[in-house]
């Protein structure tokens, strides 16, 4: 390891950007991924040690990373405000990559078509968070509006809420989707119940609900395709 300036910098073999232009992006582990994000090492150590323990002290798992904020990261050893930054964005941008957002005025089919529109943003939250997808009369997308976001265990929706939004855009239809903070989308019999209530008050109002959606670690719960939506 060689010193410039007192920043020390990789052996030839133990280069990540070296590494990722000779042989692309795929052959580097995440710990050399993260470092070429960090780009440069703190207190004698390299950008690949603060990487290696970066990505211990989130269990190796990136979820857990991008659980993290950017005031946690910047208190670990060697990452700073910068280069929390610079991690936030990295993640933020992953994230994006793996939406499959419904597109405007495209026709609701399926539940896996809104998990897949927002599993990306709700997967790993530490809180609930309670949407409102809006339909129009042939059940295609118009957009959609967070109605509330809960506790580590609860997310508290009251119906007034939950089709305020619906109401006020003139929607047809509407799907309600929220996550599971402990990634099993199994539905609690609060869920159960707030589906009940939600769909009772739909119908007063003359808005359909065709689904409720959980979202979970790399999975959903549809209570229309498990048939037990009270419409179903």
């Amino acid at each position: 390891m060689t010193t410039h300036g007192g920043i020390k910098s990789w052996p030839h073999e133990d280069r990540p950007r070296e590494k990722l232009l000779a042989r692309g992006a795929g052959s580097l582990s995440s710990t050399e991924l993260l470092a070429i994000l960090l780009r440069t090492g703190a207190g004698g150590s390299t950008a690949l040690d603060v990487a290696r323990d970066l990505w211990q002290r989130h269990h190796q798992d990136w979820a857990q990373l991008t659980q993290a904020s950017a005031q946690e990261l910047a208190r670990l050893p060697g990452i700073g405000p910068a280069k929390a930054a610079t991690l936030m964005a990295a993640c933020e941008i992953g994230r994006r990559l793996s939406l499959r957002p419904l597109c405007a005025e495209e026709p609701f089919r399926a539940s896996r078509q809104v998990y897949e529109h927002l599993a990306a943003r709700l997967t790993h939250l530490r809180k609930e968070s309670f949407y409102c997808l809006l339909l129009d009369a042939r059940n295609r997308y118009l957009r959609e509006e967070k109605i509330s976001e809960g506790s580590l265990t609860a997310s508290l929706v009251h119906p007034r809420e939950a089709f305020r939004c619906a109401v006020r855009e003139a929607a047809s239809a509407v799907i309600f989707a929220h996550n599971h903070p402990s990634g099993d989308p199994a539905p609690s019999a609060e869920d159960s119940q707030l589906t009940q209530r939600l769909w009772e008050a739909g119908k007063v109002l003359g808005i359909r609900v065709l689904d409720h959606v959980i979202v979970g670690d790399d999975r959903y719960y549809s209570f229309a395709d498990e048939g037990a939506f009270p419409g179903g």
